[in-house]
C-alpha cells in the first residue's frame, strides 16, 4: 500500500515529467514488448495460411535443425570472437584519439582533428561496402592496381578468409572511433583540473598524469561501456558484414555471424520458425551473459555495476 500511495504521490508530482516520458514509453512497449509475441514463432512449424497462432507446434524441432545443421555452433563462435575483437581495438583506439586529443594545445587544429576522425561515423556501410570492394578486387581494385603498377604479384583477398578477420576490424574501428571517442572526451573533461595542477607542481610528465590521473579517472566510463558492449556480444553489427562481404560464399565460414546467417536463411529458404530459433537463441545468450557480467563486476565493486 506504501509503494502504491508512494507511485501516486510521485505522479501528482511530477505529473508532467510522466505525460513527456509518456510518448517514449508507448513507442518501446508497441515496438519492443509487443513484437516479443513472435517467439513463439520459434516453437512452431510455420504455416503463413494457419498464421502465428494457428501453426502446429513443434517443439524444440527448430533449434535441433539450427544446430544439427552445423551452422549453429560456427555463427555462435564468429559472432562471440568478432565481437571481442572488435570490442577491444575500437575500444582502446578510442580511448588513445580521446586522451590525445585532450593533450592537444592548439585548438583549432583539436577541432578540426576531431572532426575528421568523427566524421567515417556519418558514413553509411553502403558506402564503406563500396570502397572495401573497389580497393581489394582482384581485376580492377587499387590494391592490385598498385601492386601491378609496382611490379608485384596481384593479391586475391577474396580468396584468403583470414585476412577478413582484420579487414573487418579495421573498417569496424575507422568508422567507430571518432564516436566512441567523445564518450571518451566527456568522462575527461569532467576530471577537475586541479588533479593535473597538482602532479605538474610535483614534476609528472605527461605519461605519469595519464598513467596515474585520466585512465583512473575514466575507469567507471570504461568499465559502463564494456559492460554494454558485452551485453550485445551476440549481436554483430548486421549493415557492416553484409555490406563489406556480400555474398561471396568463401568468407562465409570465416565471416559469418548470426545476423547475416539469419538474414540469408529466411531469404534463401524462407525458414520463419528456424531463423526465428536462431534469434531468440541470441537474445537469451545475450541476457544470460549481461546478467553474470554484471554479477561479477557487483561483487568486486557495486559502484561500476549496472544495476
Amino acid at each position: 500500500m506504501n509503494k502504491k500511495d508512494g507511485f501516486l504521490q510521485e505522479f501528482k508530482r511530477n505529473r508532467t515529467l510522466f505525460f513527456m516520458a509518456s510518448p517514449a514509453v508507448l513507442l518501446v512497449i508497441i515496438f519492443a514488448y509487443i513484437p516479443m509475441l513472435g517467439i513463439i514463432l520459434a516453437f512452431k512449424n510455420y504455416r503463413f495460411d494457419l498464421g502465428i497462432f494457428g501453426s502446429n507446434w513443434s517443439g524444440l524441432d527448430n533449434f535441433k535443425f539450427f544446430f544439427n545443421s552445423g551452422t549453429g555452433f560456427l555463427v555462435t563462435k564468429n559472432t562471440i570472437l568478432y565481437n571481442l575483437f572488435n570490442l577491444i581495438t575500437s575500444q582502446v583506439l578510442a580511448m588513445f584519439v580521446a586522451i590525445v586529443l585532450n593533450e592537444m594545445r592548439n585548438k583549432y587544429f583539436k577541432k578540426i582533428s576531431q572532426s575528421i576522425i568523427f566524421l567515417p561515423y556519418f558514413i553509411s556501410w553502403i558506402i564503406v561496402g563500396a570502397f572495401v570492394y573497389n580497393i581489394f578486387n582482384f581485376e580492377t581494385g587499387t590494391l592490385n592496381t598498385i601492386l601491378k603498377s609496382l611490379h608485384f604479384k596481384a593479391v586475391n583477398l577474396y580468396n584468403m578468409p583470414v585476412a577478413w578477420v582484420f579487414i573487418i576490424a579495421f573498417f569496424n574501428s575507422w568508422k567507430w572511433v571518432g564516436y566512441n571517442s567523445v564518450i571518451y572526451i566527456a568522462a575527461i573533461t569532467s576530471i577537475d583540473a586541479e588533479c593535473y595542477e597538482a602532479a605538474d607542481i610535483d614534476g609528472a610528465n605527461v605519461f605519469q598524469k595519464i598513467k596515474n590521473i585520466t585512465i583512473p579517472s575514466i575507469k567507471p566510463t570504461i568499465i559502463i561501456i564494456i559492460l554494454l558492449n558485452v551485453g550485445r556480444i551476440l549481436r554483430g553489427d548486421f549493415q557492416m558484414f553484409y555490406q563489406i562481404v556480400g555474398n561471396n560464399g568463401q568468407l562465409f565460414n570465416t565471416t559469418d555471424v548470426i545476423d547475416t546467417f539469419v538474414f540469408r536463411s529466411l531469404i534463401n529458404s524462407g525458414d520463419i520458425g528456424m531463423t526465428a530459433a536462431a534469434t531468440f537463441y541470441q537474445s537469451f545468450l545475450c541476457f544470460v551473459i549481461i546478467m553474470v557480467v554484471n554479477a561479477i563486476v557487483k561483487k568486486i565493486d557495486s559502484d561500476y555495476a549496472l544495476f
